[in-house]
């Protein structure tokens, strides 16, 4: 089994009821502090499955993200640990000067269907 960590409501909405509760991790959050969780999710021994910046929507471009771990733990695995810290690093270099833009409804969902089928399809 995969564990899933997202602030993408449209995951939820599309796979509730079709995966463990403890499978899912829904956050209200912005894209950085997905990166963090799941750096703590590494921490406690979960590995990536998906690449924290995977498609081709940089930071900044999109709020949302929806990250897939291991839902098992083992000890620590230093080229999960290395991958999310590059990830957060080069968050913080995209969104540095970055002001939070306030995207039309219309767009916040295509940017969710985005995020959706990356991991989904």
């Amino acid at each position: 089994m995969n564990y899933y960590v997202t602030n993408n409501p449209m995951v939820v909405e599309k796979k509730n009821g079709k995966f463990h509760a403890d499978q899912l991790e829904f956050h209200d959050t912005d894209y950085l502090s997905i990166l963090k969780t799941v750096r703590d999710k590494i921490h406690l021994g979960h590995r990536l499955i998906s690449h924290p910046l995977s498609g081709s929507i940089k930071p900044g471009q999109t709020p949302y993200k929806t990250i897939v771990l291991t839902s098992e733990k083992g000890g620590l695995h230093e080229e999960s640990l290395h991958i999310i810290e590059e990830s957060i690093s080069t968050c913080l270099k995209l969104t540095k000067d970055l002001k939070v833009k306030d995207w039309h409804e219309s767009v916040l969902l295509d940017f969710q269907l985005i995020d959706y089928d990356l991991i989904f399809n």
